[in-house]
């Protein structure tokens, strides 16, 4: 029995992706996928394509924003697949760092500071290893339900010991290249989250959060003595005014800074909070912004100034009583505005006016600047170029420490009842962050101790952590640092290599960052992640890098020598045994190494540095440490097989994240980039542009998603809708609009071939025809196919799979479904199996398996489900699945630019003339007599009338007629001036120009219109006049319709005749009764009988077209 090609009732995504994930799992297909193609040339670069996954981190469940970058990554993995390449595509899960712990301890109700008291490290990191467990699953259903193919089952997890490894061989590279290094130095740190930030960390989108807070200008009473000469003759005593947005440093200010060149002032005002008379000193561009005129208003000499009354207390005077440079007052002293406590060190350094180039400006403030050395990056700087200490004092261990500690809270030694008090409000998770701040009390104490000059409450922009979104303090650390500022060019020089999609990101954003980059503070103070492998003595002068567990093994082994150890807590580790067995028996977390003192040279005692590595370092390690590099696999790397990769693509957030700890650590250690192409993907936000947030509401779940409308629906959407660079604002509509626009039109198309195909009995089992024997529109479509192939082939290696999909789209809804098929609707109905009929039907088969082809990596489900509905009953292929077969290939020899262009005229006419149509109220059904076509270009008109009778066809007119000029239809013009355009152009002699313009002839007229311009003299003069100088409007003879699209105008005749309109009614009359053929779910080979209530004229008109209707209808007799 001859087998038939699948029919369906109706298209359910959903039900497809289901069956054809049940079809993959049965033939174990995924699995194949990472075999196959192995018969290549392994030690051809040329032959892989190698993806490096940006691992997730497992602190929770995927987000629909995570279904973008999968989605792209499972796309150009596909297509490489299906351009003949080994594609290397292992899963990886980031399962260490800062948003792991933070949900654990939320989930377990702990804070960082019961770690190791009220819960050991080691049961704390075991929950975070069971967190992570846990999460991974979730992450492995969400991969294989959106359909994104990567090896799950030899995925790189970065807790597992192997990985750890690796990190530590990089880790020891760097040290014996001197670029590792430990620093107290102020770095950006989270007191909730207990731990130092990279700047990398810092700059993610989103950190920098709009904050206002309170800000005043401080009165520092300068050391009169010390001052120049000139300015100690002033009577009364002398302030330096600075004002400051963290009022909760001044009691850690030790100096303030100025412009050497900056032009600065001695004022004479009085103070708006006492009305006193005070002398201060600011930059004298500041004035303005600090002395507002609507509150100050100047004198212009010490007379009149002394001579003021303060009556109003908006209305005070002051004076400009002395002119100096900044430089005049360095080394001058002031009094300590806060003197609660004094710096441990060099204090006699402190509370010193001093040169602050490079740092201050006249741009805000009053041009002088407190100086905090222990909370500000540049404060730091400038102390210590000056010889400025920090405020350090010792604690009851003689230890040195800032006044603010770890928590964010001031000392318990604090006066005035500051004491333990959090510097912000955010850090204290037991209050109401509303509550008066610190800043609002430090400024409230300095009021009543006559130190404030003015307050007033500032807007600006703070940063924030990433993890916790509290904010930061620049605090001061002891940290291991990467000297990455040591490499600047080398990354910026690297960075030209790299291609990044879109361009901008890499050509500015990302060059930009590189430019301006810091070293990298590699320490955490956490718990659970990759401990750094140092290990130092007590005063710091001898240390020792471990780079792997065989080089730890002989260490602890010399340490029991020393009886530092008792015995060695690896010895059930065998060195330079690499199964994975043997690297499960041990766990190299911080719980487990912290109990290991190793022996330095001199035989002292060294411990382990107690922080862990940053979580970037560890994703950034990714493409040695998935392959246990240099352990194994090591020609994966030192001999480029799978490095660096072809391809990667996250979130714009990782610019400043993994894209730039790849880029950094293959730079470092390996001179060379770490990836050849990156796609930066774009936000994805809410349907009204919102960032999705769980607090606001408007978050997606993608596993209910998935589950109403299947992957392939979201899938097209996420690429169809815009650019994977550009930020997508999600609107579940649009899924919808999708299916219903593309999908179900495809499906129409597979029904309809189908459903004639199993009539005809066409399986595909005759060769192929010959071109001889296509039509004009079978040509068309074979050209139109190709150039889809090419074009798409095309987009894809430009990684814009965007234009990909509105390629494919524009094919199959215009040129396939509205175009081709309604035109070829008889060749299918005909009874007789000819040449002519099998064309049709193996070149829409042919459209359809290449569109299922070129889909295939954006559609995998529905790609699968068409490919193997098409070749199970033609069996013109013998691949397992649509996934395992070659991209098309296009033949150029079928490419027929000029008959395309020709047919798009066509179509351009068919649509002007549906315009007229539906303009006049007159259907398509409807027959009308003529159209007109004006066409000046003679070849362009010998080709259309070769496909005249497409045109009659489609547009539903009995003739057709070209016309080489308007002279051709009886029309009247009427013109008239464009009095903007020849106002512009001959100004005084535009009345006159006006008038001729008005008095054109019917053929000046034309000409202007054909020639683009006319030219005539007046008075002697030249004169050239434009199309656009000139309106021009048509009036045609009654019953035609015109219109104009840039050089093509139609015409239509819109009389109906008596006959044209009893046609109109039987195909009228005709769609009625398909309709109700397809109600009553008749066959299209079913005959019917037809009882038709009408009137006489009807009934009339029905007798005289009865074989018409009755062919049309498949009916074997009608009965009135």
């Amino acid at each position: 029995m001859l087998k038939k090609f699948k029919e369906y009732k109706k298209l359910n995504l959903k039900s497809i992706s289901k069956e054809i994930t049940q079809y993959w799992e049965k033939n174990k297909i995924i699995q194949k996928s990472f075999q196959f193609r192995k018969n290549l040339n392994k030690k051809d670069r040329s032959s892989y394509h190698i993806l490096y996954e940006g691992p997730p981190s497992l602190n929770g469940s995927p987000g629909i924003h995570h279904t973008v970058s999968r989605t792209i990554k499972d796309i150009f993995c596909r297509y490489h697949t299906l351009k003949g390449k080994i594609v290397i595509r292992k899963a990886g899960w980031d399962t260490h760092g800062l948003p792991i712990e933070l949900n654990v301890e939320k989930k377990i109700g702990i804070t960082k500071n019961d770690i190791g008291k009220n819960i050991s490290i080691e049961k704390y990191n075991n929950i975070c290893k069971y967190f992570v467990k846990k999460s991974m699953k979730k992450w492995i259903k969400f991969t294989n339900k959106i359909g994104y193919w990567i090896d799950l089952k030899n995925s790189f997890i970065t807790y597992k010991t192997k990985y750890i490894e690796s990190v530590w061989w990089l880790i020891k590279k760097l040290y014996k290249k001197k670029i590792i290094y430990k620093g107290y130095t102020i770095q950006p740190y989270s007191p909730a989250a207990g731990t130092g930030l990279s700047y990398h960390e810092l700059n993610m989108p989103g950190t920098y959060k709009k904050v206002k807070q309170i800000t005043p200008t401080l009165k520092f009473k300068a050391i009169k003595s010390t001052l120049p000469k000139e300015i100690q003759k002033f009577l009364g005593d002398i302030y330096l005014i600075s004002w400051t947005t963290t009022p909760w440093t001044l009691p850690s200010n030790t100096a303030l800074a100025i412009g050497s060149d900056i032009d600065y002032v001695l004022v004479k005002t009085y103070c708006p909070y006492n009305f006193l008379k005070e002398n201060i000193i600011l930059a004298e561009k500041l004035i303005y912004k600090i002395l507002l005129p609507n509150k100050f208003y100047s004198v212009s000499n010490n007379y009149e100034f002394d001579r003021s009354k303060i009556e109003n207390k908006n209305k005070i005077p002051y004076y400009i009583a002395y002119k100096f440079k900044g430089k005049d007052l360095f080394k001058s002293r002031y009094e300590q505005l806060l003197p609660w406590f004094k710096p441990y060190q060099e204090e006699n350094n402190a509370f010193q006016i001093i040169n602050g180039d490079g740092y201050v400006n006249e741009n805000e403030g009053t041009g002088i600047i407190h100086i905090a050395p222990t909370f500000g990056i540049d404060d730091l700087k400038i102390a210590k170029k000056n010889n400025i200490p920090s405020m350090l004092i010792l604690n009851e261990k003689n230890i040195p420490i800032p006044l603010v500690d770890m928590q964010g809270k001031f000392l318990n030694c604090y006066p005035h009842g500051f004491s333990g008090k959090y510097v912000k409000n955010d850090f204290n998770t037991n209050i109401n962050t509303k509550l008066v701040s610190v800043d609002h009390e430090i400024v409230s104490f300095l009021e009543k101790e006559k130190k404030l000059f003015k307050v007033e409450m500032y807007t600006h922009f703070y940063p924030h952590c990433w993890r916790t979104e509290k904010p930061i303090l620049y605090y001061p650390l002891y940290s291991w640092f990467i000297k990455t500022t040591k490499i600047r060019e080398k990354l910026i020089s690297l960075n030209k290599k790299i291609n990044w999609i879109p361009k901008f990101i890499g050509k500015k954003r990302f060059d930009t960052w590189l430019k301006n980059i810091r070293d990298w503070n590699l320490s955490r103070s956490r718990y659970w992640g990759t401990p750094l492998p140092i290990w130092r003595t007590k005063d710091g002068k001898e240390e020792l890098v471990i780079g792997s567990i065989k080089e730890l093994f002989l260490e602890i082994q010399k340490s029991i020598e020393y009886e530092f150890m008792s015995y060695n807590i690896l010895e059930n580790f065998i060195p330079d045994d690499m199964r994975d067995e043997n690297y499960e028996k041990i766990d190299l977390h911080k719980h487990f190494l912290d109990k290991i003192i190793l022996v330095s040279r001199k035989g002292a005692p060294m411990k382990r540095e107690s922080d862990l590595i940053d979580v970037w370092f560890d994703s950034g390690a990714m493409p040695y440490a998935q392959f246990h590099y240099p352990f194994e696999n090591r020609k994966y790397i030192d001999e480029y097989q799978f490095f660096p990769s072809d391809f990667i693509a996250e979130g714009i957030d990782q610019t400043r994240g993994w894209f730039f700890t790849l880029h950094t650590i293959s730079s470092l250690l390996f001179n060379s980039i770490a990836y050849k192409n990156v796609l930066s993907t774009g936000l994805v936000l809410d349907k009204k542009g919102n960032k999705m947030s769980k607090s606001k509401g408007n978050t997606i779940n993608p596993f209910e998603l998935i589950e109403n409308y299947g992957a392939d629906a979201i899938r097209w959407y996420i690429i169809f809708n815009s650019e994977p660079w550009d930020n997508l604002k999600f609107d579940i509509k649009g899924i919808d609009r999708g299916i219903n626009k593309f999908f179900r039109t495809l499906y129409n198309v597979y029904s309809f071939f189908v459903l004639y195909a199993n009539i005809d009995g066409f399986s595909y089992k005759e060769k192929d025809c010959s071109l001889k024997n296509y039509t004009e529109l079978d040509l068309w479509l074979l050209s139109e196919l190709n150039t889809m192939i090419k074009k798409v082939d095309e987009s894809y290696k430009d990684y814009n799979p965007t234009k990909v999909s509105r390629i494919i789209s524009f094919f199959v809804l215009d040129q396939l479904s509205n175009w081709y098929i309604r035109l070829c609707r008889r060749r299918f109905w005909k009874e007789e199996y000819t040449n002519n009929k099998i064309v049709a039907y193996q070149l829409l088969y042919k459209c359809l398996i290449t569109i299922s082809k070129l889909l295939s990596p954006i559609a995998p489900f529905f790609s699968e489900k068409l490919y193997i509905d098409l070749n199970s009953i033609t069996k013109r292929e013998t691949f397992e699945s649509i996934h395992f077969t070659n991209f098309p290939i296009y033949d150029l020899s079928f490419i027929n630019k000029e008959l395309e262009k020709r047919m798009l005229l066509v179509q351009r006419i068919t649509t002007m003339s549906f315009s007229i149509r539906k303009k006049n109220g007159i259907k398509i059904r409807q027959p009308l007599k003529k159209l007109l076509i004006l066409i000046r270009d003679e070849k362009i008109r010998f080709e259309l009338k070769k496909i005249s009778e497409i045109l009659k066809q489609e547009i539903n007119v009995k003739n057709i007629e070209f016309m080489e000029s308007y002279n051709d239809l009886e029309s009247v013009k009427y013109i008239q001036p464009n009095y903007k355009s020849i106002g512009s152009r001959f100004g005084n002699k535009t009345p006159i120009i006006s008038e001729i313009i008005q008095k054109f002839t019917q053929d000046k007229i034309k000409e202007i219109e054909y020639k683009k311009k006319y030219i005539f003299f007046l008075q002697g003069e030249k004169f050239i006049l434009f199309l656009n100088d000139v309106k021009i409007t048509t009036e045609f003879i009654k019953n035609w319709s015109v219109i104009f699209d840039n050089e093509l105008t139609i015409a239509l005749d819109l009389h109906i005749t008596n006959s044209l309109w009893e046609e109109g009614v039987i195909r009228e009359l005709i769609r009625y009764i398909q309709e109700l053929r397809k109600k009553c779910n008749y066959q299209v080979i079913d005959k019917i009988f037809i009882y038709i209530n009408a009137i006489q004229r009807i009934q009339s008109i029905i007798q005289k077209n009865k074989n018409f209707l009755c062919k049309e209808t498949l009916a074997v007799d009608y009965f009135f």
